[in-house]
């Protein structure tokens, strides 16, 4: 097992090294960052939905609750690595979101919410990490 391991190896390293390959590296960013210090603004029972507008702007996504409303803002960066070898192809794709989902009652006073942020831990690698 270990020899067909090293042949087929061999053989990848024979191909690269004429030149037989193609490497990708992308990074795809539907990402406007959060400032931190506009949550510091957001006060439960007194922020009002036009508030979060101004401070945030339109939220990718509006749930009509039976209470309310929920405000969704999303962003994403994804970061995809892939390696072609006139046989075998080898590709990551890693995607992180920053998210905040704001919820408002039958008023459009902001009753609570909460923060999810993760897209800056976005990484390039290999699919076998």
């Amino acid at each position: 097992m270990k020899k067909r391991m090293a042949a087929f190896l061999g053989v990848i390293g024979l191909w690269a090294a004429v030149g037989v390959g193609c490497t990708v590296i992308g990074k795809t960013k539907e990402y406007q960052p959060f400032d931190p210090s506009k949550f510091h603004s957001l006060t439960p029972g007194k922020t009002r939905a036009a508030d979060v507008t101004q401070l945030f702007g339109a939220p990718t996504e509006v749930v009509k609750l039976t209470n309310g409303n929920a405000y969704i803002y999303r962003r994403a960066v994804t970061k995809g690595t892939a390696l072609w070898l006139v046989l075998l192809t080898l590709g990551n794709f890693d995607t992180q979101y920053d998210q905040m989902a704001l919820f408002f009652d039958s008023e459009n006073v902001l009753s609570h919410y909460g923060v999810s942020l993760n897209a800056e831990q976005t990484a390039y690698g290999l699919p076998f990490k």
